[in-house]
């Protein structure tokens, strides 16, 4: 009888220290996982799951740290993949390229760790966001004449207006290091992430032997996301010198193959003294987030 009992004691605690193990590598394994939880009310959480039951999932956010989310609250909750979420541990949007036309920028910001690259058939162009309202950048050519640093600075987002301030500024580097340019701007963007247009007005100069100083420039861009694949894009650039205008127009189709690919093909022109001459060659882009 005793020998029966000791038995049955030791199957248990075996059975408990195993149902322990199990449990405690099913939370490690959960808590390495990111969730998205998107509320009725269109609130978006992204975190590793702490715990759940029938009422409620608690969720361990980077911005809030623990929340607890009613379930009946709950509209959707999905695991992310590698793809979705930046190296920081934030969301990625499928709109991380928004930021960009084809050559202009506008006002709406890149937000923190969204980084991308843009692969140009004349060289790279590189995008890093610094902070949600913060971003730098650096381009160049295959040949590494000339090399630009950008910076932008979003001022106001609110009721589907945007503001920004940014700069330009460059060397001919080791093919002709005795130039440089300057270009600060201000861009004015009206319409929603992927639906909106741009008013840039800036200030371009060159310096260095034999420059003849600046000229003001204009650029009128905008974009439309018509599809889940595919947005329509419009950059123009205007230089303004001795009260005669000359514009470069780029209409281009931007194809989206998920958040971090997408592919733009653009058709360029000149519009000066009265015709519009057009380049003999497509402009080609591929953006890929990093």
């Amino acid at each position: 009888m005793k020998s029966s009992k000791l038995w049955v004691a030791f199957l248990s605690l075996f059975l408990f220290v195993g149902l322990a193990t199990q449990i405690q590598a099913q939370t490690e394994t959960e808590t390495t996982k990111t969730y998205l939880i998107i509320k009725n009310d269109g609130s978006r959480y992204v975190g590793q799951i702490i715990s759940q039951d029938a009422r409620e999932v608690i969720l361990l956010t980077k911005e809030l740290g623990e929340i607890a989310i009613p379930k009946h609250e709950i509209k959707e909750m999905r695991e992310l993949t590698s793809e979705e979420i930046t190296d920081d541990g934030r969301l990625r949007r499928e709109n991380t390229f928004a930021t960009r036309y084809y050559i202009s920028t506008n006002a709406n910001p890149i937000s923190k760790g969204e980084n991308y690259i843009i692969w140009n058939l004349y060289g790279p162009d590189i995008q890093f966001g610094i902070s949600d309202d913060f971003g730098v950048g650096l381009m160049t050519t295959w040949f590494g004449s000339p090399i630009v640093g950008s910076a932008k600075y979003s001022l106001l987002k609110k009721n589907n207006v945007g503001v920004a301030l940014g700069t330009l500024l460059g060397t001919g580097s080791w093919a002709s290091p005795e130039y440089g340019i300057a270009l600060p701007f201000g861009s004015v963007t009206l319409g929603e992430m992927e639906k909106n247009i741009s008013l840039s007005v800036g200030y371009g100069a060159v310096f260095g032997p034999g420059s003849s100083g600046g000229s003001a420039l204009f650029s009128l861009a905008g974009m439309n996301r018509i599809s889940d694949r595919v947005s329509l894009v419009f950059d123009s650039f205007v230089v303004m010198e001795n009260n005669e205008a000359a514009a470069l127009i780029i209409p281009a189709v931007r194809l989206h193959s998920g958040p971090k690919k997408a592919f733009q093909l653009g058709f360029a022109g000149v519009a000066a003294e009265g015709e519009l001459l057009p380049f003999p060659f497509p402009f080609l882009q591929w953006y890929r987030a990093l």
